[in-house]
């Protein structure tokens, strides 16, 4: 951060005045767009706020596990996709485990940041 506040705290700040503020004041055929750009701010300042060293340790899980892709860690993710459509990864297979655990746990890093509520309850 180079200087306080930072972009996660700007973006909040931002989105709370959008939702306290001037959402009860628009019209209601506005509403609806507000609220999806309050969302989109959220989504952002959690985006911000996710911890590099979370989302690196992700990437570094699957790499560990299924060795590093050609071209780093998306292109290991486009490998992965590769190999579960061609069966390479089917229950039974010797990885599957492995795979299915890291999936898991990458794709609650990845609702952390776009969809927290939906891991309510999910730990």
């Amino acid at each position: 951060m180079l200087e306080k506040p930072g972009a996660a705290e700007l973006l909040a700040n931002a989105r709370d005045v959008l939702l306290q503020e001037l959402l009860p004041n628009l019209p209601e055929p506005m509403r609806f767009q507000a609220r999806m750009i309050a969302n989109a701010m959220g989504i952002a300042e959690r985006e911000l706020g996710a911890s590099q060293a979370k989302a690196g340790s992700a990437r570094a899980a699957l790499e560990v596990a299924m060795g590093p892709g050609p071209d780093g860690g998306d292109g290991r993710l486009r490998e992965l996709a590769k190999e579960i459509r061609t069966g390479q990864q089917d229950p039974g297979t010797v990885d599957h485990a492995v795979t299915a655990r890291l999936l898991r746990e990458y794709t609650r890093f990845r609702c952390s940041v776009s969809a927290p509520r939906s891991l309510l309850g999910r730990g």
